[in-house]
């Protein structure tokens, strides 16, 4: 029997938008899904590091809700509030967890989750808005030059390995990690290419890279796919650089391309309404992207989530309708929250291409890995 999560119970009779959210066709067994990969009220070790780990985020993400509106003299008092909520509802699901054991899944999804609520609550709506604005800027205008780049790559083989890896170093833009956060704030120069020399060389943690290139050989039996759902992370670097050049290569195959972005804003991951201007901004350097753009073969639909990671059963009805009819045949899953934290196991009954990169070296060593590990999970249905 499937157990639930804490936030399934919690949460069921407040969300007034259940009714409106369905589970994802895609799934090969909707009833077994659980996202979750980690369950802290059975895993003490995951348990013990976790809950110690998001005390001390919660300090970093206290702090940035006061830089987002610093010219409000209540911020800082807001702030403290925030804090102390957030630790006070931290220490119950501590607390609880023997009592839990075995009958309700609680994953750092939920904890994540709780970060927004509580941000939310005291009236912090969007913390990372500046910091998005002007990764989004940057990484505009740096577009032109990196699809030069990719173009430039004569060999099919190569040049969507170097896609996979754009993808994989985009992934490192993520204010979310500290690890991240550290180098980001010491260097400013920090860009597409210096992520590209940090994450790890092959063979990676998990490398199904060469079944990828495999499946893209074109022959009679290996036709380009239909429709390619893809669920983005980040803003800036991640999703410009990273995201949109690999949509690009597959939308020159004849793939039509639905972006899934978040539909409310969670740390500095791209809002549905933020990847859309980005387009509009984006389309105009690029005539593949813009007649996709134009022409409804690029697509962007929320995908339901109001936080970092990515629970399959609570997908807008929209979107459920998109995916099924466009007879979507490849899932890409982008980002440590949404394919590391969340469905790393879950199996679908298409194609799917997990991609991220592990920025938390306690969960890269719990995965056999080392820090920045790369997960490049190939399933063929």
């Amino acid at each position: 029997m499937q157990r639930k999560s804490n936030s399934d119970i919690n949460n069921s009779s407040e969300n007034n938008g259940a009714a409106e959210m369905q589970c994802c066709t895609l799934l090969q067994d909707a009833a077994a899904y659980q996202p979750d990969t980690l369950d802290l009220n059975t895993d003490a070790k995951a348990a013990q590091y976790w809950f110690e780990k998001f005390r001390e985020l919660i300090i970093k993400f206290a702090q940035q809700a006061v830089v987002s509106q610093v010219d409000d003299e209540t911020a800082e008092d807001r702030a403290a509030q925030f804090k102390a909520a957030y630790l006070k509802k931290l220490n119950e699901y501590q607390s609880n967890i023997a009592k839990n054991s075995g009958k309700t899944v609680l994953g750092t999804r939920e904890l994540l989750q709780l970060n927004e609520i509580q941000l939310r609550r005291f009236g912090f709506t969007d913390p990372w808005l500046r910091q998005k604005q002007v990764e989004n800027a940057t990484a505009k205008a740096r577009l032109k030059d990196r699809l030069q780049e990719i173009d430039a790559i004569e060999n099919d083989d190569l040049r969507w390995t170097e896609l996979v890896r754009g993808v994989l170093a985009g992934n490192m833009f993520d204010w979310g990690a500290q690890a991240i956060a550290s180098i980001l704030e010491q260097d400013s120069t920090f860009g597409l290419h210096a992520a590209l020399d940090r994450i790890e060389r092959r063979p990676w943690l998990v490398d199904d890279l060469d079944a990828w290139l495999q499946r893209l050989h074109v022959m009679p039996q290996q036709l380009p796919h239909k429709c390619a759902v893809i669920f983005v992370d980040n803003s800036g670097v991640d999703v410009v650089l990273g995201v949109l050049p690999f949509a690009r290569e597959l939308l020159k195959r004849g793939t039509k391309v639905l972006l899934c972005a978040n539909s409310e804003p969670s740390l500095n991951d791209v809002t549905s309404r933020e990847l859309t201007t980005l387009l509009d901004d984006c389309a105009c350097q690029c005539s593949v992207l813009s007649t996709a753009w134009s022409t409804g073969r690029l697509l962007v639909y929320a995908n339901g989530q109001s936080g970092p990671c990515l629970d399959m059963r609570a997908l807008p009805q929209e979107l459920c309708d998109a995916i099924t009819a466009n007879e979507t045949d490849l899932l890409v899953i982008e980002g440590m929250g949404r394919a590391v934290h969340t469905n790393l196991n879950a199996r679908f009954n298409c194609e799917t291409l997990k991609l991220a990169v592990v920025k938390n070296n306690w969960l890269a060593k719990y995965l056999g890995g080392d820090m920045f590990a790369v997960i490049c999970k190939y399933e063929n249905s």
